[in-house]
């Protein structure tokens, strides 16, 4: 019998949840006012934190890595990178 290789890690109750979000030391933050819905934002999203819903882009801190590619893509710099839990 051939052993089993998973890319991603498989446990006696399944697959494995990896809360990459907790390695975020900048959270990207939407100014919804200057957002002209290009969607580069969710094209650019290494790790699909932005959904589109509705004509509208979400950001979901779920699996945020705080990369900042999104405000980095961001034509009219309407995300911008703000210090996890608050002001530093």
């Amino acid at each position: 019998m051939s052993e089993r290789h998973y890319i991603t890690p498989v446990g006696d109750t399944g697959m494995y949840i990896l809360d990459t979000a907790s390695w975020r030391v900048f959270r990207p933050v939407m100014d919804k006012d200057r957002c002209i819905r290009c969607g580069q934002c969710f094209v650019y999203c290494p790790v699909n934190a932005i959904r589109s819903r509705n004509d509208d882009y979400v950001i979901t801190y779920d699996y945020c890595k705080g990369c900042g590619i999104c405000a980095e893509e961001c034509p009219k710099k309407a995300i911008v990178m703000e210090p996890e839990g608050g002001n530093a």
